[in-house]
């Protein structure tokens, strides 16, 4: 079957979306880019949402493979941010107008469930301000408390939807534990969010599809396709980078099949390549996170090397304006929540 038919099948199967990570063509690959960006204004118009990220620790508990964070990291200057930083950098987010705030860390159970509470509802205190969180697993009563201070969405990657690929990146964690976490989330109304990292060791193009599949499963509202980057203090350091080309096409790829869901082109995107937001957008990408993270601490959270830093952030949105309105879309001046149901505030 031509891509030209794949691209117009209301119905995409796992076979087409192998297919479409297949094609090398600049042309086909074109035309995978279009619909993409079609798809995207038929399902969510043509504004592009903003999430603030506050990343306010470096600690983590897990010890994946693959990631810079890992308890195993003894070279990383660790960090925690206090509560009153954080609620100045939240403050300084909504101050520029963008109305998600994303609260991320490691897994750090040193920030108890009743101080990640107290922060929430402090934040929620100054106003209509979506908070997602992006902390982890944690336990389904914390998960309760939190929804019950006001928390919004709830960001949970699953990395891989291959159960020994799994098993092989993290260790004493698995992948049906990770989806009984989405499904609790997803149950105690959450919006959530989930996604891969393309490119990781042993990782088939079978794989991958399986993982927009598994997004798609699981009715996710943000879903979150990003790049490989090794990073020197981990067991995969010396593996290869993730493909730029394939990580777009996925994006794209997974915008055709899940249609109205929120996908961003991620901050790892932007490292790879200076214009990684821009391709993004191109891909179908919808969602830009720029970082508020203190400059102190941002580059030490190190997920990856030399991450792109919004370390002067009027100048990073203002290029974010310009951007959208190369692509004639607008940045949107509200939360950005899923549009999949009627979500009353």
């Amino acid at each position: 079957m031509d891509i030209n038919s794949i691209l117009r099948k209301d119905s995409i199967s796992r076979e087409d979306i192998i297919s479409l990570l297949r094609i090398e063509d600049k042309k086909e690959i074109d035309l995978l880019f279009a619909r993409a960006c079609e798809i995207r204004e038929q399902y969510l118009g043509n504004e592009i949402h903003l999430r603030g990220i506050i990343e306010f620790s470096n600690f983590c508990e897990q010890n994946c493979l693959y990631c810079g964070l890992r308890k195993g990291n003894g070279e990383l200057r660790r960090y925690r941010m206090d509560d009153d930083l954080i609620l100045n950098t939240a403050e300084l987010i909504t101050q520029r107008g963008i109305k998600t705030i994303v609260l991320q860390s490691g897994e750090d159970s040193k920030f108890s469930c009743e101080s990640i509470y107290n922060i929430i509802r402090r934040i929620k205190s100054k106003g209509n301000t979506a908070i997602t969180l992006s902390l982890g697993e944690r336990k389904f009563t914390e998960y309760e408390v939190w929804k019950e201070a006001g928390a919004d969405r709830y960001l949970l990657k699953h990395e891989t939807s291959n159960p020994k690929l799994y098993s092989i990146y993290h260790q004493h964690q698995s992948l049906t534990a990770r989806i009984k976490h989405l499904r609790f989330l997803k149950n105690a109304g959450y919006q959530i969010g989930s996604g891969n990292i393309i490119g990781l060791p042993h990782q088939t193009f079978e794989d991958i599809a399986g993982d927009i599949l598994l997004c798609k499963r699981l009715d996710v509202d943000m879903a979150s396709f990003s790049p490989y980057i090794p990073s020197p203090q981990t067991p995969y350091r010396n593996k290869k980078p993730a493909d730029f080309l394939l990580t777009l096409k996925v994006m794209a790829a997974a915008r055709i099949v899940l249609k109205q869901v929120h996908i961003p082109a991620t901050t790892a995107l932007a490292t790879m390549d200076k214009n990684g937001r821009k391709m993004g957008l191109l891909a179908g990408a919808n969602v830009i996170m720029p970082n508020f993270t203190p400059a102190v601490f941002s580059k030490r959270y190190r997920i990856y090397p030399h991450k792109k830093n919004d370390s002067d952030i009027n100048k990073s949105l203002d290029e974010l304006g310009r951007l959208a309105r190369l692509f004639k879309l607008k940045i949107s001046n509200s939360r950005g929540d899923s549009l999949k149901s009627a979500i009353v505030h």
